[in-house]
């Protein structure tokens, strides 16, 4: 069970999207893969986040990444699923489907099978589009799934805090 600290610092986290995205008057949906909303479920915890946090994909199959993000088959057959590229693609088409100034993305496997030596188990990709400019991490995780799926929603609450600090607006 996480400390207090713990859990303040992660409150935090959602705390400073919202109160990011409410000061620079800008909406966020999600498209999530691997974490399976559970970004967006942090989020929505926080009072008043229905003022700029507009809805989360969950695109857990390459079909609902297509359908959904307009993620293209071309990509999700050279590069994958867990790569920049998609996670670039469903960025940038969850923005556009749900007409959002941001949207983070994020895909990866967390385990404990699906993992290759090029793509080991732990390999996350997240894109985040922000007004227009899509940019993309690559992390590499440790532990089991829930761990992976933990460290996952961190990274991604703090990659949109990164994002929206960098934006000027």
């Amino acid at each position: 069970m996480a400390s207090e600290k713990e859990a303040s610092e992660e409150s935090a986290l959602e705390e400073t999207v919202v109160g990011l995205l409410k000061k620079k008057k800008m909406t966020l949906s999600l498209a999530e893969s691997c974490t399976g909303g559970a970004v967006a479920a942090d989020i929505v915890n926080v009072p008043g986040a229905s003022e700029v946090f507009m809805c989360g994909y969950v695109t857990y199959t390459n079909r609902a990444k297509r359908k959904c993000l307009g993620v293209k088959k071309s990509t999700l057959k050279k590069e994958g699923a867990v790569s920049a590229k998609c996670a670039g693609q469903m960025a940038k088409g969850g923005a556009k489907a749900a007409k959002t100034d941001v949207c983070l993305s994020v895909t990866g496997l967390a385990g404990p099978g699906g993992g290759t030596e090029e793509t080991p188990v732990g390999t996350v990709f997240m894109g985040c589009y922000c007004a227009g400019k899509t940019t993309v991490r690559e992390f590499h995780f440790e532990g089991d799934r829930k761990s992976i799926r933990d460290q996952a929603v961190d990274q991604a609450l703090t990659f949109i805090c990164d994002r929206l600090r960098k934006y000027d607006r």
